[in-house]
């Protein structure tokens, strides 16, 4: 699989317009469920409350607003589980692990433990997929829709793309899948490379 995106070329949008299609989209999934790979290693999320304290460098708040946010995370797979589909996540995770993904690993289990399942794979798992450049971040909605996620030089979300091809979405979709069935459950992952860190210096 030398390109996984094969040279399509997706639907720019907007955040407010990206937003808007997400949400639209997302409770109308079919059985194929949800699928989200995650690449990169370093993110900003301003204006996520739990995000703004670990990037002030206070971990001890960071951690205790995603443990407040349980609850509604809770709620949020609930509905998913109503509405008949599964949510799955697969993590590429590089060692040593940065501050910023030490921090949504923290995030992803909370997740991982209300229902939204995450299985961690490491980079020689997907060497071989990216020659080239890096493996896109991309989510798979079912057969209807597929985004890809486009970050700014800081890491800061600038827009998405969307296709709608349904041969390349079950491709992606499938990639996903295949390896989230490779990678390790999360919470044992978590266990041996995270639980032990001191809390992450910003740099």
């Amino acid at each position: 699989m030398p390109n996984l995106l094969d040279g399509a070329e997706g639907e720019r949008m907007e955040l407010d317009a990206y937003y808007a299609d997400f949400e639209k989209n997302f409770w109308t999934i079919n059985e194929l469920g949800f699928w989200k790979l995650e690449r990169q290693q370093f993110f900003k999320e301003p204006g996520y409350d739990s995000w703004e304290a670990f990037a002030k460098g206070d971990w001890d708040a960071s951690l205790s607003l995603l443990e407040a946010g349980r609850a509604d995370m809770a709620a949020y797979h609930r509905r998913v589980e109503e509405h008949g589909f599964v949510a799955r996540r697969v993590r590429v995770v590089e060692e040593p692990i940065t501050a910023y993904l030490q921090w949504e690993l923290h995030a992803l289990r909370i997740r991982d433990q209300c229902g939204g399942s995450v299985h961690i794979v490491g980079p020689q798992q997907v060497a071989e997929f990216e020659h080239h450049t890096a493996l896109p971040e991309i989510y798979t909605l079912g057969t209807a829709v597929m985004y890809q996620a486009i970050y700014d030089d800081t890491g800061v979300l600038e827009s998405a793309l969307r296709f709608t091809d349904r041969d390349l979405i079950l491709r992606c979709q499938r990639f996903i899948q295949d390896l989230y069935e490779a990678g390790q459950p999360l919470e044992p992952f978590f266990v041996s490379h995270v639980a032990m860190l001191p809390p992450p210096r910003q740099p």
